[in-house]
């Protein structure tokens, strides 16, 4: 499969090179839908009072605000080592932890209270959110922070959902699951960027400012599916469900509240593709709701690439296949890596020989404890690593997805990107 001869746009890399490309089209992606471009259509109308941000694009996203309502006093929490911490002088910054809070996303979450609490009726309260607000916006309540952190860690390590993590958190904190707008007595308008699939504003950054669905009694459920003690975080969670304890707010309980979710991880893929095409190259949108196992995704890939190859259906190739969400890993061993090199890997495993030019990276720049956001395939990535005494069965085993790419030389290293739109992942099949 070759591309059409031409240099791509801010490079000096020719776009025949479809390794390349596929980066290319990563960063590209992001690019077109950075915060502050997604932002700047809604900072509009009535001056806030006061804006709070909080997540991995707080500080993108709050220096487009401030831009549009200069010297407004406000609060970014971004994750800690965010490569630029700047911010404009009104605003104070506290940086927290993700994917565990820290004893400073506490403090974070404890100054944002604080802040809303204070403001009086009538006053115009402006939130931004954005993936990763869970762990850096944090208030424990019921249970300790080091006991929420492990509750975090299991359940992340269990392999549980978003959807299923962020029930237990809300019913474990005193600013998520709409209780951050509770506490305030201002009319408060909250942006979103969407980390999450479904792009449900209850779910993303377990929805501070957004009545919840979710009762105790799911909270308690998600820690019996996955086996998880917890005895702390169960007699709380037992304790509501008895009516000892006020539930979440609910949906119709937050009238002076506006959510409005403006970006998501169909706009990434629509960016991506619109970046394809303008290379003269056919893309598809698979869709931006795949969830499941990396290892499953990865052979519903493989099995669409060898229909694409073979019958010419459902599409007739050539072409790229892009497609996102959020995959989950069991973690079974003591590896480096992530969902996004778990895929590819066992892309890789279902293909063998028959690779293809192939690259699945997080929007954030970080694909789990690795340093790198993602990672590439290429045709020849099964011989290279054999060439190496690499068996990628055996890393498979480990979930050392991200020591099998680094040592193949095919991790896609890009740090924080200031975003968070969900995985991006391309296929190009000839």
């Amino acid at each position: 499969m070759t591309a059409p001869d031409r240099t791509v746009p801010g490079t000096a890399v020719p776009s025949t090179d479809l390794r390349a490309l596929l980066e290319h089209s990563y960063r590209a992606a992001l690019e077109a839908v950075a915060p502050a471009r997604l932002l700047a259509p809604h900072l509009t109308g009535e001056r806030p009072d006061f804006v709070l941000a909080f997540g991995k694009a707080a500080l993108p996203m709050l220096r487009a605000a401030l831009e549009a309502y200069p010297g407004v006093p406000a609060l970014a929490v971004p994750p800690r080592g965010t490569p630029d911490l700047s911010a404009p002088e009104e605003a104070e910054v506290l940086p927290g932890s993700h994917p565990v809070p820290d004893e400073y996303s506490t403090l974070a979450a404890e100054r944002a209270l604080s802040w809303v609490r204070e403001l009086p009726r009538g006053a115009r309260l402006l939130v931004l959110v954005s993936g990763g607000g869970s762990a850096l916006l944090s208030a424990p309540w019921g249970v300790t922070l080091a006991q929420k952190q492990a509750l975090t860690r299991d359940l992340l390590r269990a392999g549980a959902t978003i959807e299923e993590i962020n029930a237990v958190r809300k019913h474990l904190s005193r600013v998520k699951g709409g209780r951050l707008a509770q506490a305030t007595r201002a009319r408060v308008r909250a942006l979103l960027i969407s980390d999450v699939i479904g792009d449900d504003p209850s779910v993303i950054a377990s929805g501070p400012t957004v009545p919840d669905p979710s009762t105790f009694a799911d909270a308690l459920a998600v820690l019996d599916r996955y086996g998880i003690g917890a005895e702390e975080a169960r007699a709380h969670l037992t304790a509501g469900v008895r009516g000892d304890l006020p539930e979440t707010p609910k949906p119709g309980e937050l009238p002076q509240v506006e959510n409005v979710v403006i970006g998501s991880n169909r706009v990434l893929l629509e960016a991506a593709q619109g970046f394809l095409r303008g290379q003269g190259m056919e893309a598809v949108i698979l869709g931006d709701t795949f969830a499941g196992e990396a290892r499953d995704l990865a052979g519903f890939h493989a099995s669409l690439v060898h229909s694409v190859r073979t019958y010419g259906t459902p599409f007739r190739g050539p072409l790229a296949l892009l497609s996102g969400g959020e995959a989950t890993v069991t973690v079974r061993g003591e590896g480096r890596g992530g969902r996004n090199q778990e895929f590819v890997l066992w892309l890789l495993e279902n293909l063998g020989e028959r690779g293809v030019y192939a690259l699945s990276a997080g929007s954030d720049g970080i694909d789990g404890n690795s340093d790198a956001a993602g990672a590439f395939l290429t045709p020849d990535s099964l011989s290279r690593a054999r060439a190496l005494d690499l068996d990628p069965r055996d890393f498979l085993a480990r979930n050392d997805s991200g020591t099998f790419f680094a040592a193949l030389g095919d991790a896609l290293v890009t740090g924080p990107s200031g975003h968070n739109l969900n995985d991006y992942r391309v296929v190009l099949v000839e």
